[in-house]
């Protein structure tokens, strides 16, 4: 299978963006140099050098502190390569306590970064109680908890929503329901029926955020301070990992109803890395 890759143009100025509010002006940036990538061409496995697993239903067994539904497992009935892509198949089982099992994989301790373009080609599922992510978490958690560690939500999407994605940023100040997000919504299209690149770029002082390689959002440190009434703080300063995964039911999306369909499948096409 032939993959083509298409990267960003890099140029360092200030755009006036069609899909963004009229008064808003965006700095682009340009990341190039590829530093990690994953076209999923080991069949039946994931990379283990870049890959681990996040299991069961969270710390706490509180369904990863938004009232998720599923049981993540490593089970290759849930993830595994097939063809060239990824594959995180959520499923409507009972397993150890939960009546759906899903898998959520992740780079922490195997590769993480400070700035730079995140970016993923993703085609998702579709119907009620879905929600399918692609996002970085902060390596310092563990020490710092969340959210002082700092989020970044690069796509959240929810399938009852097939037309609509999400990019978010979570810091203290600005967290769950309050966090700073902006929709992007597809017109004549739906995230479910076709492959899209989901991009962010990182720097010191701004986030972007990319759906097709159009900007339709960026976060800044001043935006972060207006927005909390300058409480709020800028956390997004040190290596982040990814993560990739599949979540069914929760605070956000609301549980499945009888019109939704099982099992399902993300499929990914590639992750890749760029820095400057």
């Amino acid at each position: 299978m032939i993959k083509l890759i298409g990267k960003s143009l890099v140029v360092l100025t200030f755009l006036m963006l069609t899909s963004c509010d009229p008064n808003e002006a965006q700095r682009v940036a340009s990341f190039d140099n590829l530093v990690m990538q994953d076209e999923f061409d080991i069949e039946g496995t994931l990379d283990s050098n870049l890959w681990t697993f996040d299991l069961g239903k969270g710390p706490g067994n509180d369904g990863w502190g938004n009232n998720e539904l599923q049981y993540y497992t490593d089970r290759t009935e849930n993830v595994t390569v097939e063809n060239g892509y990824l594959l995180i198949t959520a499923k409507e089982e009972a397993f150890n306590g939960a009546n759906y099992t899903s898998a959520r994989i992740k780079t922490e301790g195997l590769f993480e970064q400070a700035y730079g373009r995140f970016e993923a080609r993703i085609k998702v599922p579709y119907g009620k109680g879905y929600w399918p992510a692609f996002w970085l978490l902060g390596n310092d958690c563990g020490q710092n908890i969340w959210p002082q560690c700092g989020e970044i939500d690069i796509m959240e999407y929810l399938g009852n929503m097939p037309t609509t994605v999400f990019g978010s940023a979570h810091g203290p100040g600005y967290a769950a329901g309050d966090a700073i997000s902006k929709k992007y919504v597809l017109e004549n299209d739906r995230f479910d029926t076709g492959f899209h690149v989901f991009g962010m770029e990182w720097a010191p002082d701004y986030i972007n955020y990319y759906v097709d390689d159009v900007l339709y959002q960026q976060i800044t440190k001043q935006n972060v301070l207006e927005e909390t009434n300058g409480e709020g703080q800028w956390v997004f300063d040190h290596p982040f990992y990814i993560i990739l995964n599949v979540a069914i039911g929760g605070n956000l999306p609301g549980s499945p109803n009888t019109e939704t369909v099982f099992p399902q499948t993300m499929i990914v096409d590639y992750v890749r890395v760029y820095q400057k």
